[in-house]
């Protein structure tokens, strides 16, 4: 559903989904992985005590959560290029998302690296960081 908004807001603007539609959800999509995965991570505990079973809830060294935070941050540097690729918007963007998507990644990998809260808080706010601008660099190269 975290993925929904994009494809909701394209079709109410230009009446269609078309590839463009598709990218940015795939963007999103894929982007709340590694979001995801630093939350499920700090917050273990308090999903096994509620019953929740997650793929954190008995990783205490954080390496299969950051394996897979890892894993999705590659993906995403690979998909949200694709918007330079399909004409949605031009080289600037591209050179603006491989760094950072690289950033995101090397975050991503510090995590993995120390499996400890402060790189799983550090993923979580760069993913919070990352996403906005990667849409604002989209939207002023369209300007």
């Amino acid at each position: 559903p975290g993925a929904l908004p994009p494809l909701i807001g394209w079709a109410a603007a230009r009446d269609s989904l078309d590839f463009g539609a598709w990218t940015l959800f795939a963007i999103v999509f894929v982007w709340q992985i590694p979001h995801f995965f630093a939350i499920a991570w700090l917050c273990r505990r308090d999903y096994a005590q509620a019953g929740f079973r997650m793929l954190s809830s008995d990783d205490e060294t954080g390496v299969r959560s950051a394996s897979q935070a890892v894993l999705f941050c590659m993906l995403l540097l690979l998909i949200a290029g694709t918007p330079a690729f399909i004409g949605m918007t031009n080289s600037i963007y591209l050179v603006a998302e491989i760094i950072l998507g690289g950033l995101f990644t090397a975050v991503a990998l510090r995590f993995h690296r120390t499996g400890n809260a402060g790189s799983a808080r550090l993923l979580f706010l760069s993913s919070i960081i990352y996403l906005p601008l990667l849409f604002a660099v989209l939207m002023l190269t369209k300007l």
